[in-house]
Order: C-alpha cells, then sequence, then structure tokens
C-alpha cells in the first residue's frame, strides 16, 4: 500500500523542486564562471608553491582546531555529565548554543579588545604576543566550535544507560575500568564524525581568517578564492580553488554521511536514577575545568563592555545601527521562514524513498546501502551539498551571471536573502529529518490504514512537529544574521548590516563603535537563544 495520496504526490513534486531550486545555484554558478573565465580551470597552479602553502595551510589550521575544539571539550562534558548539580549548568548548554552560532564578527570585535594590540591581556602575555596569524584563528575556532562539541559528547553521555553504572558498581570496578568500559564505548562511535564536521567547518571558515589571518602566511582557500575573484578577478584561479576545496570537504562530508548524524541539539531533559560515585579529587578537578570553560566563554564577550563606556552620549546617537539591526532582522527573519518552508518540502521525497526501501526490505528485495536506500541517500547529499561549497564561489559566480541581465545593486538585498536561504537549509535538514522521520516509524501504518487524506496528516503532523519547527527557526535564523561572506559580494553602501557595520568598524581600528554594533546583535542573538532553549 502507497503512503502518499495524490496530493502527496503532489508535495512529492513540490519537494522535486524543493531540491532542484536549491542546487540550482551551485550549478548556475560554476557555469557562469567557467563559462566567463573562458580559459576554464588552471590546472597548472596545483604545481605552485603558492597553492601548496594555501593547501597546507588551510588542512593545517582545521586538524588544529577541530583537534583541540574536541580535546578540549571532552572534560567538560564529562564535567557536565559527572556533577549533575553544577549551579548554573542549564545556563552554561545555553550559552554554548549561543556561542557556536554566533556570528563570528561579534567574537572577531571581542578577541581584538582582549587579544589585540591594545587588548586588556596583551600585558600578561608579552611583547612577543601576536592575535593575528594561526594563534587568533585557532582561538576563534576554538571558541565557536568547543561548544558544539560539549554540547554533543554531553548527549552521547547522557545515553549511558543506568543499569551499567549499577553493574559497575556492584562489581566494584576502579575508575579506569569504568571508562574503558562504559564511557568511552558511548562516545567513541561519534569522536570521528564529531571532529570531521568540526573539520568541515573550520575548512570553510571565511570571515575569522579574513580577519584573523594577518597575512599572506595565513591564507586558507576560502579567502584565497574571495581575493581571486573580489581582487585580482581571477576566475581560472579562483575556479581550481574552489574544486580543490569541494573535494577535500566533499569527500569528508560524503564519509561523514556514511557514518550517521550528529545530534547536539537535544535538551537536558535526561532523569538519572543513579549516578556513579566520584571521587573528591576528581571532583575538584572538575568543577575547575567547568570554571574554566565559564570564563573562557565569557571573556571575548566581556571584553566588548569597556569599548561602550569609550563612546560618549553623542557618539552613542551619532552611531546609526537601528537600520543595520532592522535590516540583519528583515533578511535573517526572511531567509529561516523560506529555510523551513523549502526542507520541509524537499524531505517528503525523501521520506518517500525511506518507506518505500523499507516495504522492499520487507518483500526480500534489498536496494540499500547500510540500511538507507539510494535514492534517499542521494536525496540527503543534494539536500545538505550546500555545507562544503563554497559560499565564495556561489555569491561571484551568481553575481557573474546576474551581472548582465538584472540591476545586481537594486536586486542585491533579495539575493543576499536567497543565497542565505540556500546556505542554512543543511541545518534545518539536520534538525527536521530525525523528528519526521521518527513520525513516520510511529504513524505511518497507522495513517496508511485509515486512509487518511495528506490533509489530515499534517494536522496530526503539526502538533507532533512544533516544537522542533520553532527551534529550527531560531537556530537557522542565528545563522543567517551572521553572513558576512554573502554580503561582501552583494551588499552596497545603501543598506548595511550589523556583522558588515561590525567589520567596517573594527576594519578602521574603531573598536568602540565595533563593540556597540558588536553588543547590539549579541543581545539579539542572546534572546533568539532564549526562544530556542525554551521552545527545546
Amino acid at each position: 500500500m502507497h503512503f502518499f495520496t495524490l496530493p502527496g504526490r503532489l508535495l512529492g513534486v513540490l519537494g522535486y523542486s524543493a531540491l532542484l531550486l536549491i542546487t540550482l545555484p551551485t550549478i548556475v554558478a560554476f557555469y557562469a564562471l567557467i563559462g566567463f573565465g573562458g580559459d576554464g580551470v588552471a590546472w597548472e597552479l596545483l604545481s605552485d608553491s603558492y597553492f601548496h602553502a594555501i593547501l597546507y595551510f588551510s588542512l593545517k589550521q582545521a586538524v588544529l582546531s577541530a583537534g583541540l575544539s574536541v580535546m578540549l571539550a571532552w572534560p567538560v562534558a564529562r564535567a557536565l555529565y559527572y556533577l549533575p548539580d553544577l549551579y548554573g549548568r542549564r545556563a552554561f548548554l545555553a550559552l554554548c548554543l549561543l556561542c557556536f552560532v554566533l556570528p563570528t564578527l561579534i567574537l572577531i570585535t571581542g578577541l581584538v579588545a582582549l587579544l589585540g594590540r591594545s587588548g586588556w591581556l596583551v600585558p600578561l602575555l608579552g611583547e612577543d604576543w601576536n592575535l593575528y596569524g594561526l594563534h587568533g584563528i585557532l582561538l576563534a575556532h576554538i571558541f565557536l566550535n568547543m561548544p558544539f562539541a560539549v554540547r554533543a559528547l554531553f548527549l552521547q553521555l547522557q545515553g549511558i544507560p543506568d543499569s551499567s553504572w549499577r553493574l559497575a558498581a556492584q562489581l566494584k570496578i576502579t575508575g579506569r575500568q569504568r571508562f574503558a568500559l562504559i564511557e568511552w564505548p558511548a562516545i567513541k562511535g561519534r569522536l570521528l564524525v564529531l571532529s570531521g564536521f568540526v573539520f568541515v567547518l573550520c575548512f570553510n571558515s571565511f570571515a575569522v581568517v579574513l580577519a584573523l589571518g594577518g597575512g599572506p602566511q595565513a591564507t586558507t582557500l576560502e579567502v584565497a578564492i574571495y581575493q581571486s575573484l573580489k581582487y585580482d578577478f581571477n576566475i581560472p584561479e579562483a575556479l581550481t580553488l574552489a574544486w580543490v576545496q569541494l573535494l577535500i570537504a566533499g569527500s569528508l562530508f560524503f564519509l561523514m554521511a556514511r557514518f550517521g548524524a550528529m545530534a547536539w541539539l537535544s535538551p537536558d531533559t535526561a532523569s538519572r536514577s543513579f549516578m556513579p560515585r566520584v571521587p573528591k579529587a576528581t571532583r575538584v578537578v572538575l568543577y575547575l575545568v567547568y570554571m574554566l570553560a565559564w570564563c573562557f566563554l565569557l571573556l571575548p564577550l566581556l571584553a566588548l563592555m569597556p569599548g561602550l563606556l569609550a563612546l560618549d552620549a553623542e557618539k552613542w546617537l551619532g552611531l546609526n545601527v537601528f537600520w543595520p539591526t532592522v535590516t540583519t532582522l528583515v533578511l535573517g527573519i526572511t531567509a529561516a521562514a523560506l529555510a523551513l518552508l523549502l526542507t520541509y518540502l524537499l524531505l517528503w521525497p525523501l521520506r518517500q524513498a525511506r518507506i518505500n526501501s523499507q516495504l522492499m526490505q520487507m518483500s526480500g528485495r534489498h536496494n540499500s546501502i547500510n540500511g538507507y536506500s539510494r535514492l534517499q541517500w542521494s536525496l540527503e547529499w543534494l539536500a545538505t551539498h550546500n555545507l562544503v561549497a563554497p559560499a565564495m564561489v556561489l555569491s561571484v559566480g551568481l553575481y557573474v551571471f546576474f551581472l548582465t541581465r538584472i540591476n545586481v545593486d537594486q536586486w542585491g538585498i533579495v539575493l543576499v536573502a536567497l543565497l542565505n536561504t540556500v546556505v542554512i537549509i543543511p541545518f534545518a535538514v539536520q534538525q527536521m529529518r530525525p523528528r519526521l522521520l521518527q513520525f513516520d516509524d510511529q504513524y505511518q501504518r497507522l495513517c496508511a490504514s485509515l486512509k487518511l487524506s495528506t490533509g489530515q496528516r499534517l494536522q496530526i503532523e503539526w502538533p507532533w512537529m512544533k516544537q522542533v519547527l520553532i527551534s529550527t527557526f531560531a537556530l537557522v535564523l542565528l545563522l543567517a544574521m551572521g553572513d558576512v561572506a554573502i554580503f561582501s559580494i552583494f551588499g552596497n553602501g545603501d543598506w548595511m548590516t550589523l556583522p558588515w557595520l561590525i567589520y567596517s568598524y573594527a576594519g578602521t581600528y574603531r573598536i568602540p563603535e565595533a563593540s556597540l554594533a558588536a553588543v547590539i546583535l549579541l543581545v539579539v542573538c542572546g534572546l533568539i537563544v532564549m526562544l530556542f532553549e525554551r521552545n527545546n
């Protein structure tokens, strides 16, 4: 019996149309750049020492960033798990979410105020300290990605059943044995996926490297693409770099998709009736780790405050931050709403493919890869491919494509909203897909046996999906509001977003003004995180 009725097939058509819509920008961008470049790809660049240096630094900073983020997150996650009575634990988890989705320019402004040439902590670090370069890039990436790793590892530990700890207590095994037999098996299956995901984020990093790189010796592929297109307009070179980046990040993303997704946004709702006894010395160490984590995450944000005190009332009133704030919110809300709609539509054919695969397996016909149908796996890859596609290539490729067809200055704000929608859809997919598949597992056969129409099914799905939709909207809204790469291509002086305003102030060393804009954006993001936590 087919799960989807005729109106359901219409939704399937809309779903495939949504998939086409989010893959079309990638196709058009590469087509426009290849056609405009004339000579195509500059393969000779692959043997150039300049390319080797960029590739080496891109891989080096991504490996170090991912490794340090996961290594530092592990003891923090253990502190959250083994000390359930920690004061402010839920607030800390909310702060972790805020840090991961925080617009990058807020962090950069805080780091410059804290560790820049005139920063608070510079006298303690010595005359040789320099924020710009590998040091600053690693600090920023750890700040942004360690909180994500903390939540992911904490949720893995939360999955350990009470019975395991009871048995361990009865057998009186040592702490080292408990780690080897209980804790390590709970997280080792996700460490590779977690590290790979953080690596992809750091490998594709743009704003952090652009602002804190400090020169040609600290340039990544993404920034090199930006320089080739924005300043030199060397299309063949940019395409070569883009294909290399897409090959490396795409291959790793392919492997991650085969191993599974990473859960990290579920609330702390686990009610444990039994917890292992932690030695007093271990408790002290875990408390210390917890407090250090608070300090590490709060210091760059608190460093913004002195900049506000440096502004007098006249400068406060003279700064035009109202319209950039409104523009940021409007663009973010538009992109987030479109992302939710398109994500739901494109997940419809994916769900149909999964159900058909299950029916085939029940009938003895196997057409799957590790439990996934080939069609389902292909649809998931298409839905999330923009996570590894270079945003700078998409932006410049579409700019070149539309340059002779429309007034780009006039339609720039629309193109920014649409491109932001495409870029944040992978995150919406990762949030909504598990909940929808869970609904299908529990209610698909019942809906089919009752012969419910698609409209009736949607009425049943809404209460099931309401909280997930709200939390997903909050998440993708935060991500859309922090855009810098897309605005750097399509933006102009007639309209400004808060992240770009922060970048403009910080780029001219107007740190007090940048701090004010950053605090405003931070407050907005904090309110959205509160909405997320309340509905998660």
